[in-house]
Order: structure tokens, then sequence, then C-alpha cells
């Protein structure tokens, strides 16, 4: 991402000044009623189980218009905002306004930690040994094949 906008950030405001775009309010409204569906439906119908005759009728019609509202309602809110409502802008980028380039120091004002490195490191350095040239151990099955042999060779012989 640096490198496809010239090693610059993206500029962004402060959290305190953004501000939520209308998708983000439109969800949110959504999410709010259908929120108010999960508590509102039960609550009236617990009062439609215990209300005397006619008020129940009219409970009962006012749960279920709690429901279609709310979570109809809530659901369809969500899906408008997703699709049709402005998201957040995209970020710029670009140098801030007030940006002004590092200053450059000369390069005898700098001051070197380490000292100067050797003109040739290899002084004092030795050949690795040739290790081709060691004799490798015999195997270990070398012996117990050879005192198989042997053996077979004896009983041969009796």
């Amino acid at each position: 991402m640096l490198l496809a906008h010239g090693g610059l950030l993206p500029q962004s405001e402060p959290i305190s000044e953004r501000k939520a775009s209308p998708r983000r309010k439109g969800v949110m409204q959504g999410v709010l009623i259908f929120l108010l569906g999960i508590l509102l439906v039960p609550i009236l119908g617990v009062f439609t189980s215990f209300a005397p005759g006619r008020l129940s009728n009219m409970f009962e019609f006012f749960t279920i218009m709690a429901a279609l509202l709310c979570f109809l309602g809530g659901a369809l809110r969500i899906f408008y905002a997703a699709i049709f409502e402005e998201g957040a802008p995209t970020p710029q980028f670009g140098p801030p306004e007030s940006y002004a380039p590092p200053a450059i120091t000369p390069p005898a004002a700098r001051l070197s930690a380490l000292p100067q490195g050797t003109v040739n490191p290899t002084i004092g350095w030795r050949a690795r040994p040739e290790t081709a040239e060691i004799v490798q151990p015999p195997s270990v099955t070398d012996n117990t094949t050879r005192l198989l042999q042997k053996r077979n060779s004896e009983s041969e012989s009796e």
C-alpha cells in the first residue's frame, strides 16, 4: 500500500472527528428496531395470555403487528441501508497540508559508533579440514553379519 501511493500513508481524521456514514446509521437503526422486537413481542405475548376477553384480542393484534414491524421492518431497514445508502468516504492519499520533508544532515556530521572495518578480515583464517579423507567407522551390522557367516560355516563343517 505504501509503494502504490509514493510511500505516504492515507490521511484520515482523528477518531473523535469521524462521523458515522448514512449506511452505518441505517444499519444501526435496523439493528435497534430488531432488538426492540426481541424485547417487545414476548412482553406483549405475556399481556395477551393474562388479559381478559376482548382485551386479549387487542393485545394479540398488537403482538402480531409488533412482530411484523420490528422483525421484518428491522431486516428491511438493514437491507436498504446496506444497498442504497452512501458508505464512509475513502481515505485520501497524499502528504498533509503542513508537510515538510525531513532535514538531511551532511555526511561529515554523522558519527559512527563502530570502529572502521578492516580491509582484509580473513587474516588468521585457516581452511576447513577435508572431511572426505577421514575413514568412516564400519557399520554395526557388518560385525553381526560376519558372526552369522562364521556360525553358518561352523554348522556346515559339522
